[in-house]
């Protein structure tokens, strides 16, 4: 009996301990730890120094997401967004955090967080001040956006002057010297053309004529004031767009963009002619100095620059496309991505995720 009651005891004692090893084991592999090292990259508004220390909407994220795992992290940056997933996949940083794309092709090397940012890429070009080519104006006159405007004059033109031709035929003083409808109708549609530019010469003999030559008039100073303001405003856009108004026009053009990023792939697939650099402000020098004809790149990005740096500059055309979302990159199997999962998602839960967003981006036009 005592012999059985020694096993039974030695048998608890034994489970108790392996549970309590296992638990500890457990413990150790699951807790992240108290110092991760994180791999960035500079690109406004996401990141960048100011003072002397990064900032910005992916390290405010960070941080916020650090403290809600309460643990401590230190940024290393990174030249490029390549060098910082080669620091990742090497096991030089335990994660990477900046304007990073989730893509198919990086998931079968990496694994990510939960998206921390929806974006998409865009087109940005320069302003280009000055005069319009006698070219461009005869593009936009032949084009059949001018159309419309055509149509328009030619009844404006016609209206009043079968009103004029009809008030004018029997009027002993009249104008219109032809009495038949051809040739006198031309008499009448030169004068409303001329009255239309301001240089008729004659003015109408019949009461009815005359009521219709002023009322003509005052139409005429409209429709001149509302076409030149409308021809305008067409070669302004046209002068500032140039050529590339949207993705189709990229193909054959000069573009700009990031090494190794997802519009580099995305421009080569389009048969564009691309420029890489290593950082974003260099694309941003080879578009202002005449070495590109447009940017490629992330939105958001691109916005940011647009609205400060570049204010006056340089232009965004077309849509968003290719939309996309950014996450924070982890090596695959990686410890930490569960629980940086539950921060963020815990961040999008009780407000702190939409604080960091609005204070970075609700004022941005």
């Amino acid at each position: 009996m005592r012999n059985i009651d020694a096993l039974r005891l030695s048998a608890a004692a034994a489970i108790l301990f392996a549970l309590v090893l296992g638990a500890s084991w457990k413990k150790s592999e699951a807790a992240p730890a108290k110092q991760l090292r994180v791999a960035t990259r500079e690109i406004p508004p996401f990141v960048y120094q100011e003072n002397g220390r990064l900032t910005g909407f992916s390290v405010e994220l960070w941080q916020a997401i650090a403290e809600e795992m309460r643990l401590g992290g230190t940024l290393v940056e990174h030249s490029t967004v390549k060098d910082l997933l080669e620091a990742v996949k090497a096991g030089k940083a335990d994660l990477g955090i900046s304007a990073i794309s989730i893509t198919a092709e990086r998931s079968t090397e990496f694994d990510f967080s939960q998206p921390m940012f929806d974006a998409g890429l865009q087109i940005m070009v320069r302003d280009q001040p000055g005069g319009t080519s006698a070219g461009e104006t005869l593009r936009l006159l032949l084009s059949f956006a001018f159309l419309p405007f055509v149509g328009l004059t030619l009844l404006f033109i016609l209206v009043p002057a079968h009103f004029v031709w009809w008030s004018e035929r029997h009027h002993p003083r009249g104008m219109i010297e032809n009495h038949a409808y051809f040739p006198g109708i031309f008499e009448a549609c030169w004068w409303a053309a001329s009255t239309l530019a301001t240089q008729a010469d004659q003015m109408p003999r019949s009461a009815f004529g005359r009521a219709i030559a002023v009322l003509w008039m005052f139409t005429s100073v409209v429709f001149v004031a509302y076409f030149t303001a409308s021809v305008t405003s067409s070669l302004t856009v046209q002068q500032l767009q140039g050529d590339i108004k949207g993705p189709e026009d990229l193909p054959g053009k000069q573009v700009a963009t990031t090494t190794g990023s997802t519009s580099a792939l995305y421009l080569r697939q389009q048969n564009a002619n691309v420029t890489e650099f290593p950082k974003i402000e260099q694309a941003y020098e080879a578009l202002l100095s005449g070495q590109a004809d447009a940017v490629v790149f992330d939105s958001p990005v691109l916005l940011y620059y647009s609205a400060h740096q570049g204010k006056g500059k340089v232009t965004l055309v077309g849509p968003i496309f290719r939309r996309e979302s950014y996450g924070i990159v982890f090596p695959q199997n990686s410890p930490y991505r569960l629980h940086v999962n539950n921060a963020l998602l815990t961040l999008k839960e009780n407000g702190g995720y939409q604080r960091i967003y609005d204070k970075w981006f609700s004022s941005r036009p």
